[in-house]
């Protein structure tokens, strides 16, 4: 069983800055792919894409129970646009109809902003993990904003003890090693139009970063191994990556997070090679692609 702990759907996409797949069209993806269910996180922050309701993902779930998971969502600014909106009850009435946590969040503003933090104590207390998608800059990008070795996420963890906070994208997996220079952690938009972005992922033999020393410190901390930065961070140092996957090998999840018709997708034959060359165990490999998802989901 393979279970994506992170993916996105539109009943009805647009072919503008990426085509999503329609539901059809992700499960036909799934079926090729050998994925058995997958976590839906609903796009609501107008950064990336255009704002989707939590509903529609609702009613996707409910059509195919057996293959999609919802998420639930709300942009920081929502109902009153301050540190002091209500938003636990967005987040509990979404959560009495079955989701299962948060995000995608995504605005781009300061992790540590009054508003996110609002947030992300509404979630600690209805009790829902959340899954975040990051930034290295405050303007032309989407995702939340941090700094060179992640102090916003840690103070972060620290603030919230008892919530579980997913570290997703190429901000969080280019802290698994020492960085070299600060742009490698992130990608800009080009001014094309089109959603073309140019950057670089960090190359070469890991030296450890924040990541592995923030997921000793903090246990809320999770990882979430969806789009490609995660596999790119692991291939560059094959000893360093059997290493990590077995000390945190029940806080990492797979995920694909496949929001364009047209993309590749490492992570399966990845883990699959890392099992068949026994650079992970077979209990390692289950624990990421479907064991740790069936514990935190509660399925």
């Amino acid at each position: 069983m393979i279970i994506d702990i992170h993916s996105h759907v539109y009943r009805h996409p647009l072919p503008f800055v990426t085509r999503f797949f329609d539901p059809e069209e992700l499960i036909a993806k799934y079926d090729e792919l050998g994925i058995d269910k997958a976590v839906l996180l609903p796009v609501v922050n107008p950064e990336i894409y255009f704002p989707q309701s939590v509903d529609e993902v609702l009613e996707v779930c409910a059509e195919y129970p057996d293959r999609f998971i919802p998420y639930c969502n709300i942009d920081p600014r929502a109902m009153t646009n301050s540190p002091n909106a209500p938003l636990w009850k967005v987040l509990e009435y979404y959560k009495n109809k079955g989701c299962k946590g948060v995000g995608e969040v995504m605005p781009n503003m300061p992790l540590m902003h009054p508003m996110v933090q609002n947030l992300f104590a509404a979630a600690e207390q209805v009790e829902l993990p959340v899954v975040f998608d990051g930034s290295d800059q405050l303007s032309g990008d989407f995702g939340l904003y941090d700094d060179p070795g992640l102090p916003q996420l840690e103070h972060t963890l620290q603030r919230f003890p008892k919530l579980k906070i997913f570290g997703h994208g190429p901000l969080f997996w280019a802290e698994l090693g020492k960085l070299k220079t600060p742009g490698e952690r992130g990608f800009i938009f080009t001014f094309s139009g089109d959603g073309n972005q140019v950057g670089r992922c960090p190359e070469g033999p890991i030296e450890e970063g924040a990541v592995p020393t923030l997921l000793r410190r903090y246990e809320n901390l999770h990882c979430d191994l969806s789009d490609c930065t995660p596999v790119a961070a692991l291939s560059r140092d094959t000893e360093f990556t059997a290493k990590f996957l077995e000390e945190f090998q029940d806080r990492l999840y797979f995920g694909t997070d496949l929001c364009n018709i047209d993309m590749d997708v490492p992570q399966v034959r990845f883990f699959k090679g890392l099992l068949e060359d026994k650079i992970i165990t077979k209990e390692v490999y289950d624990k990421i692609t479907y064991k740790n998802a069936i514990k935190l989901l509660g399925l």
